[in-house]
């Protein structure tokens, strides 16, 4: 085990570097090797960890916890906690919006495809932003999100902890949100409907 501070941390890409106690020089970690106990990382935070080398071969920091304090206070769990509860209260409404035959189930099972979709999006840009790989642009992911796949991005969030310090993303998001929410409303009013069931009728025709 070695000991050191972190000298750099950057809190939207997710990374930052630690200066060794001994001297050396900085070594890069990413936070999913940084304890999930633990406060996000600041800097000049004393911490201790295990050095290794990624995929790359490239020498990293594993294992990186606070020597002392900076204790979670539970802002992660309940944001998690949040995530699911939206995830199955919306689920529900969703449920007995069909139930009550103010939405076709195909526009169910829309939600549920572009939920699916933009968890795996998040994911795979989470991917992306640890490897140095080609980045999903926010306007993609919020474009997914408007469509729809909001619920599943707010599980991404939460549970990959990825996109979810920026502000500026955040509030960008809960802008998706209340648009999607709108339309949904606009679809289940009686102009709305026909609508949504002539689209519906013409991808049908289109596949028979």
């Amino acid at each position: 085990m070695k000991y050191g501070t972190i000298s750099n941390w950057k809190e939207e890409k997710g990374f930052g570097f630690i200066a060794p106690e001994s001297g050396e020089n900085t070594i890069f970690f990413h936070i999913n090797n940084y304890s999930n106990y633990h406060k996000r990382p600041v800097i000049n935070l004393k911490v201790q960890y295990f050095t290794s080398t990624d995929r790359q071969g490239r020498a990293c920091a594993v294992n990186v916890t606070p020597v002392t304090g900076h204790r979670n206070n539970g802002r992660e769990i309940r944001q998690k906690i949040f995530s699911l509860v939206l995830f199955s209260g919306f689920s529900a409404m969703l449920y007995y919006l069909y139930s009550m035959y103010l939405i076709p189930l195909e526009l169910v099972c829309v939600y549920a495809v572009m939920s699916v979709v933009t968890f795996l999006m998040y994911l795979k840009d989470k991917s992306a932003a640890e490897w140095g790989n080609w980045r999903t642009t926010e306007n993609t992911l919020h474009l997914l999100s408007m469509l729809g796949g909001w619920p599943g991005a707010k599980l991404a969030q939460s549970f990959l902890r990825h996109k979810s310090k920026k502000v500026s993303f955040r509030v960008t998001y809960w802008v998706t949100v209340a648009l999607n929410g709108g339309a949904l409303y606009w679809l289940t009013t009686p102009e709305g409907n026909i609508w949504l069931q002539s689209i519906i009728a013409r991808i049908y025709h289109q596949f028979t």
